[in-house]
């Protein structure tokens, strides 16, 4: 395993994205090709969705593997070793927190929350797609 510098390892924090990532870029195409029409970061609903599908009341997350917690137990076994195991543990527990949080805001609200993660868009863009279509089909059959 290689070992960063700080100083390394601080730029390569720094170009981490929270906003138009490559796989909300991709994701957002994929839907656009499709005919969808959506707004990025939507500001106005908790949590500011990736991509918000107003007209279906369809909130879409991106969630990256390691800033939200992908296999939990694992990824934090291995931070429990690093140097800065506590910092990241506490910091992606939280994460994970408040997804949770945003997911039963966003609900209660009357929204459907979907989450995928940034490896299931980039190898599998048209079964995220689908699984969008099949929620505004059952929202759809709702109404």
């Amino acid at each position: 395993m290689d070992v960063l510098t700080k100083e390394q390892r601080r730029k390569n924090m720094q170009r981490i994205k929270g906003k138009n990532t490559s796989i909300e870029i991709k994701l957002c195409k994929a839907l656009w090709k499709k005919g969808y029409h959506y707004r990025k970061n939507y500001k106005e609903l908790p949590g500011s969705p990736d991509i918000v599908l107003t007209k279906y009341k369809v909130a879409i997350f991106c969630d990256s593997e390691f800033f939200h917690g992908k296999d939990w137990n694992k990824l934090k076994a291995r931070l429990e070793k690093g140097e800065k195991g506590d910092y990241w543990i506490k910091k992606i527990t939280r994460n994970m927190e408040r997804d949770e949080d945003v997911n039963k805001q966003l609900m209660f609200r009357g929204w459907t929350v979907l989450r995928f993660w940034g490896d299931e868009i980039k190898k599998n863009t048209d079964e995220c797609v689908k699984v969008i279509e099949e929620a505004i089909f059952d929202i759809s059959m709702e109404e």
